[in-house]
């Protein structure tokens, strides 16, 4: 059966996601996460860690694919804003 609802969210969590990927990509390539401050970094994946729970909580694929990759992209950013420190 069509779900109007689930597929407007999971056009809206492929867009959110996808727009996110060039600044991990960047990211990646330069090996610096140093524009990043460490504030956004924990309350992003914060909040994206609750909209997991959320998502999972109400049986969502749209919410835990969307903000459980999302959260791995910024948990890698964070990854590489640490390594960035132990380099200094």
């Amino acid at each position: 059966m069509f779900d109007l609802t689930e597929l407007v969210g999971s056009c809206a969590a492929v867009l959110t996601t996808l727009s996110f990927l060039p600044q991990v990509f960047r990211t990646w390539s330069t090996g610096s996460a140093h524009d990043f401050s460490w504030i956004w970094v924990i309350g992003f994946a914060s909040g994206l860690f609750l909209w997991l729970i959320y998502g999972l909580a109400l049986s969502s694929v749209p919410l835990v694919g969307a903000n459980g990759l999302t959260l791995s992209l910024v948990l890698l950013i964070g990854f590489i804003k640490w390594r960035g420190r132990l380099r200094v």
